[in-house]
């Protein structure tokens, strides 16, 4: 049942601040993964970035971030205004269902009539009050019983993003934008993106979901039963400093770790209970230095998009993307679409086309032992 308050009066967002980041290594590393990092030349994190749009919908005091134990410090530093009570830490990473449902659960506790809406920390947005107008109609959306997530317009046909068939208009009340979801659709090939793009009835998906609390959890409860229960029990201790430890002890080492895609939202989508807001907005999930490249250079081919704080970068004729984070100086010469990542312990040399690759070094430093440097 619809609660008489305001739908936006009960928002309260949570920041999912988990995931290394394995394709802009050697930047990110597991001990200062990409949130941490100003990777849009704003002068802040974008985790900071992130909080930073959110307080204007939810309010200083109203939004939660799940981070893992180690990244306590830096987090409580870059948001000094994030309340004890809203900083959720991960014993280990588990996913994002853990990630979001944890959060919802321990939400629904204190104010059982919350809609939620959960934003990663690791996104570059622009023009923000589209932003606000998607995620103001999709709180709205979710108010009338729906798990919405934002889609957000194509500009290209990529193959780096997951997609979204949008379905009929819903007619919600104050949401004029929001549709149904017919399918998510996973990453396709370049031809079928083409045609996604020519279709005109996709979005991409950012990953980005609003509902009311009890919604969510329901429907996870409809796919993880188990994995429901066990997130009920621990949110039942969380806010008690005497019985969370234990709990955390006891539950965290047997949560399954599932991606909320698969064990909400496409079920939810199956069942009719999924909606779309559309977003016109400028977004970018940075997955790699090729988007980097592209965001740190206004979408130019031409340029040489240059991040670090005392980089000395010598160029002729170059372009793609220098980060540099030593006082080493970077001379290139006639070179296209390059990628030089130049960090105290390890050198990166690639190129933009081959820029999701990164993640293989990754894998290949795990399995011979170079564990030190990621």
């Amino acid at each position: 049942m619809t609660s008489s308050r305001g739908a936006l009066s009960r928002f309260h967002a949570v920041i999912p601040a988990g995931g290394v980041g394995s394709r802009l290594w050697p930047l990110s590393r597991a001990d200062a993964p990409k949130f941490l990092h100003d990777l849009s030349g704003s002068g802040h994190s974008l985790l900071r970035d992130t909080w930073d749009r959110l307080v204007p919908l939810a309010g200083e005091g109203r939004i939660m971030v799940v981070t893992g134990r180690a990244h306590r410090s830096a987090v409580e530093a870059q948001l000094p205004h994030l309340g004890d009570a809203n900083i959720v830490l991960e014993a280990e990473p588990r996913d994002s269902t853990v990630a979001i449902a944890l959060a919802a659960a321990i939400l629904v506790r204190r104010e059982p009539d919350v809609i939620i809406g959960s934003f990663a920390a690791d996104h570059i947005i622009g023009r923000l009050p589209l932003f606000e107008h998607a995620v103001t109609e999709a709180i709205e959306v979710a108010d009338a019983g729906y798990i919405a997530t934002i889609g957000i317009k194509p500009t290209s046909p990529s193959t780096g993003f997951g997609y979204i068939r949008q379905g009929e208009p819903l007619g919600v009340a104050n949401a004029p934008g929001g549709r149904s979801v017919q399918s998510f659709v996973e990453k396709p090939d370049l031809a079928t993106a083409r045609g996604y793009l020519h279709d005109g009835g996709y979005l991409w998906n950012a990953s980005m979901f609003i509902s009311r609390a009890d919604v969510l959890l329901d429907q996870l409860g409809e796919t993880k039963p188990e994995l429901l229960a066990q997130l009920r029990e621990l949110a039942a201790a969380w806010d008690d400093p005497v019985t969370r430890g234990p709990a955390v002890d006891r539950i965290w080492p047997h949560l399954e770790k599932v991606a909320i895609d698969y064990s909400v939202a496409e079920p939810a989508a199956a069942a009719g209970r999924m909606a779309v807001v559309p977003g016109l907005f400028d977004w970018d999930d940075v997955g790699d230095f090729a988007s980097l490249a592209k965001v740190n250079s206004g979408g130019r081919k031409t340029d040489l998009a240059i991040l670090g704080e005392h980089a000395r970068v010598l160029a002729d004729a170059a372009s793609g993307i220098v980060v540099s984070q030593t006082s080493r100086v970077i001379s290139l010469i006639g070179v296209k679409d390059i990628v030089v990542v130049d960090t105290p312990d390890a050198l990166l040399v690639t190129t933009t086309e081959n820029a999701q690759r990164v993640k293989s070094v990754v894998d290949a430093l795990k399995l011979t032992g170079g564990g030190n440097v990621l």
